[in-house]
């Protein structure tokens, strides 16, 4: 059973009155009678759904007092996450400390692969690579995020201390300032974020959660293998990806400096837990050698310590620790490029520092002693094969447009080819082999005056090079390129890779990943990715890649594109298609999936998300891009990011395992496809071809307000934010979900159902059998099913009376309409009577904390009414930011 589903809402309740009480008591501090006369009447029609009376409330409200209410809104589901997150986090942790079983345990489920024969899976590693992305909807300020924390432990005190061991009054006391400090601190930016911003708040998840789960789940899961018999030697099942600092698809903001930076502070982050690490072994490890056997390697290494302290003249292993240190330290000093403390050698590599620790624990083994003994050593060493001394991998990602206009200068330049741009597919194929293959000079020269771009890019490839250098080439293994439509985007970005030394005839330092964005795009990559494996020079890249190919797919554009059914059965066909174009080429083909937090940016529950995965399509590697608010929801704590990172794992595992089972689809695909064809026409005919529908989404949504909001160091949109074409998915998606529409995450999912079962009565019978037996399709509505429930037409409608057209009111019938006709036949093919029936755990997660979100949506439509009739003043500007990011911290997953 999923554990969300044990918890106890009544425990959450407990420890949300909790916080709310202490959260009164700060406003009351803080307020007039008059004010907390006027808080308590709106919490109590919030609480009673009477909106109505609500909106007539607030309506003529002066600034003063809806900057209250708005404060207080947002305070109360910060609150709500808060509670919901403790009572989460405890669950695992007492699940875990009994060895209970939680839903696909990594152990049972090794078990039941060895069990059912495919034991040989395993002996070729799987790894899980979430990827930490720079596309910030979380609003939430890291100022607020370490309140939070503070809150957090707090609540975690209280839920797991006994009563008799906790001052309450000192925790009342603390709870309370804590809560006072919140509503003085701003909750939203007053500047736009930095790239060292972003980077900065990734890295607190590494340091609160992410190192030690990450190597626990490592440690388990080769014990596991031990148990069973495996073989698997240095199996790493969970590794990380960063997009911060090494995306730069329109974002002007990110340089070869900032790429410096991440690996910089992404290395200072590790090399510090390390050196945490060896204090913490070298207070542990006070064997005496009158007492202990030490091996002549451990003595030598001893000898060179500078630990001269005569207590520690009989003391070897903490010499020998001693020295390693002072190694890291010069290590440290060098990569970072600091002032070195110690008169070290420093280490060339994280290998060298592997094998002085390997030393250490063969010492260790060779006295005998016993594994718990040796547990913290080999847990560093474990988290040193994990990280290394980089952290992360971090990705490179540019539009393909760019790169163009890069090799195109390029080629101009050297003579070589004036007008590139203007030459067909296979001119320009043409072209860039000859150079990739026999030209071995490179084309940029000091001698001719480049442009800003190319400057930019060739100074950010000369800083990738750098870096392999100094951390290894896992720093940087892979460059993504946004828009891939044809071979020649991948081309290009080699020859600008050749101009650094990162790709040759028979090697690339770099893999080449296409990302595959739009449905034509999708449809597209099988005959793209033919051609360009099959070419002979990619065959050799490929070779010195252990024969594996990574291609990325773009959940977001897919969906804005055509709709959220087209969207899902354009992704699921092209990971069919093109893992049987691997197998066919001898390649293993991983796919990367860029998937956002909502559903209409791919988002939903992880192990629904992966278990649902064409059958056999999960090979070597999977990553999954991972933002926004569900980064602090996943990873804001040790056990939840435990239980979060093993569920993917376990699912993934799972996965493979079915894979080897018998199961034909094709009578489902078949009805598939037409379902596709119906609700694609139906999203493609509102969004693109009926009058007034731009208007529509930039009157009843509040994208102006989103777009000015400092969430992140990225502009909202590639071109003008008037243009839906050029807008981003992601400031669309999260829009739709501040108006509560929802509407990329359901839109023609109703009317494809309703014209299926209309051809024939029997189809519902179908469908009923697709939901029960088909993953794919399970996951698909069971999305669905979520995103409707945490919409509201009622809500909307508020935001639909600020469109000034005529066609605004029509435009929102048919949102009306669909979403209704979506709802009823979604509960008939489920066999419900309402949405989340089978979610206890998120139904009475939004019953809590709906009216409050729903207030802050009320308030938010009579700010932007106010604004559409004159200027808002900073103070109104301020507070609708702070309802957006209420309404986005109410929803958990709204970007």
């Amino acid at each position: 059973m999923n554990i969300e589903n044990q918890i106890q809402q009544s425990q959450v309740a407990h420890l949300s009155q909790l916080l709310t009480d202490a959260l009164e008591r700060a406003f009351t501090s803080m307020t007039s009678p008059q004010q907390q006369a006027l808080l308590a009447k709106l919490k109590h029609l919030a609480d009673q759904g009477d909106y109505a009376a609500y909106v007539a409330a607030i309506q003529p409200l002066a600034e003063e007092d809806l900057a209250l209410v708005a404060r207080y809104f947002s305070a109360l589901p910060l609150l709500i996450n808060i509670a919901e997150d403790v009572e989460l986090a405890s669950q695992i942790k007492m699940k875990r400390c009994r060895h209970a079983d939680l839903e696909g345990e990594l152990p049972a489920t090794l078990a039941a692969i060895k069990q059912a024969g495919k034991g040989q899976v395993l002996q070729r590693p799987m790894t899980i690579e979430p990827v930490l992305t720079a596309h910030p909807t979380q609003v939430q300020r890291k100022s607020m995020l370490d309140l939070m924390d503070k809150l957090y432990g707090l609540l975690t005190d209280y839920r797991n201390t006994r009563p008799e061991f906790l001052d309450r009054q000192a925790w009342q006391h603390e709870l309370e300032a804590v809560i006072e400090i919140i509503l003085g601190t701003d909750l939203i930016r007053e500047q736009k974020l930095q790239v060292a911003n972003e980077i900065a708040n990734v890295m607190t998840y590494y340091q609160k959660s992410l190192i030690e789960s990450i190597t626990d789940i490592t440690l388990n899961y080769r014990q596991a293998l031990s148990d069973l018999e495996i073989e698997s030697q240095q199996v790493l099942p969970i590794t990380m990806g960063m997009w911060i600092g090494g995306d730069r698809d329109g974002n002007p903001y990110v340089t070869a400096e900032t790429l410096r930076l991440t690996a910089s502070i992404q290395s200072q982050v590790i090399l510090d837990y390390y050196l945490s690490s060896l204090d913490q072994l070298y207070r542990r490890y006070s064997f005496s050698s009158d007492l202990v056997a030490v091996t002549p390697e451990l003595a030598a290494l001893a000898e060179e310590s500078e630990d001269y302290s005569i207590f520690r003249q009989k003391e070897p292993y903490r010499k020998a620790l001693n020295t390693i240190k002072n190694r890291l330290c010069a290590s440290k000093a060098l990569i970072l490029g600091e002032a070195c403390q110690v008169e070290a050698q420093a280490y060339p590599d994280a290998e060298s520092f592997k094998a002085d620790l390997v030393l250490v624990s063969e010492a260790l083994k060779a006295d005998g002693k016993e594994s718990h003994t040796l547990a913290p050593l080999e847990s560093l060493i474990v988290c040193l094969e994990i990280f290394g001394f980089h952290l992360a991998s971090i990705d490179l990602r540019q539009d393909s447009s760019i790169n163009e206009t890069c090799v195109a200068e390029l080629l101009a330049q050297a003579k070589v080819e004036e007008a590139y741009s203007q030459l067909d597919e296979a001119s320009k194929v043409q072209c860039l082999l000859h150079q990739l293959t026999q030209e071995p000079r490179r084309l940029s020269s000091a001698l001719n005056q480049a442009s800003a771009i190319l400057t930019r890019e060739l100074a950010i490839y000369q800083a990738v090079a750098d870096l392999q250098k100094r951390l290894g080439h896992r720093i940087i293994k892979r460059h993504i390129i946004s828009h891939t439509t044809s071979v020649s985007d991948l081309l290009e970005l080699a020859l600008l890779f050749k101009e650094v030394g990162l790709v040759g005839p028979d090697f690339a330092h770099v893999q080449l990943v296409p990302l595959f964005e739009t449905i034509e795009d999708l449809e597209e990559a099988l005959e793209v990715m033919t051609t360009y494996l099959r070419l002979p020079l990619v065959q050799k890249w490929l070779a010195s890649q252990d024969w594996c190919q990574e291609i990325m797919l773009g959940y977001s554009d897919s969906n804005k594109d055509g709709g959220y059914l087209a969207s899902g059965w354009a992704l699921y066909l092209a990971q069919n298609k093109l893992t049987r174009l691997g197998k066919q080429e001898g390649i293993t083909i991983s796919f990367f999936h860029g998937r956002g937090g909502t559903v209409g940016r791919g988002g939903g529950p992880s192990y629904e998300a992966i278990m649902s995965q064409p059958i056999g399509t999960i090979n070597r590697l999977m990553r999954v891009t991972e933002q926004g608010e569900v980064i602090g929801t996943k990873y804001g704590n040790p056990d939840t990011a435990y239980y979060q990172l093993e569920n993917m794992l376990v699912a993934s595992l799972s996965h493979v395992l079915l894979a080897h089972e018998v199961h034909d689809s094709s009578p489902y695909e078949a009805v598939m496809n037409r379902l596709v064809d119906w609700s694609y026409q139906a999203y493609r005919q509102l969004v693109f071809a009926t009058p007034g529908f731009s208007e529509f989404f930039f009157q009843a949504t509040p994208i102006k307000e989103v777009s000015q909001l400092n969430i992140g160091s990225r502009p909202a949109s590639r071109k003008k934010v008037t243009d839906i074409d050029g807008l981003r998915a992601i400031p669309w998606v999260f829009s739709w979900s501040q108006s509560r529409m929802m509407f990329p995450g359901w839109y023609g999912v109703g009317t494809a159902f309703q014209r299926f079962i209309e051809e024939d009565p029997s189809h519902l019978a179908l469908l009923q059998e697709m939901y029960a037996e088909w993953p794919f399709f399970r996951a698909l509505l069971s999305n669905v099913d979520m995103v409707l429930a945490k919409s509201d037409m009622e809500v909307a409608s508020y935001y639909s009376q600020l469109v000034e057209e005529p066609e605004g009111q029509a435009i929102f019938q048919k949102l009306e309409a669909e979403w209704q006709r979506t709802k009823d036949l979604l509960l008939q093919i489920e066999g419900e009577e309402q949405l989340l029936a089978q979610n206890n755990y998120l139904r009475d997660s939004l019953a809590m904390r709906l009216p409050y979100f729903n207030a802050l949506n009320y308030l938010q439509v009579e700010l932007i009414r106010r604004s559409r009739q004159e200027a808002l003043s900073p103070l109104a500007s301020k507070i609708l930011h702070i309802t957006i990011n209420g309404i986005a911290t109410g929803l958990r997953n709204s970007g």
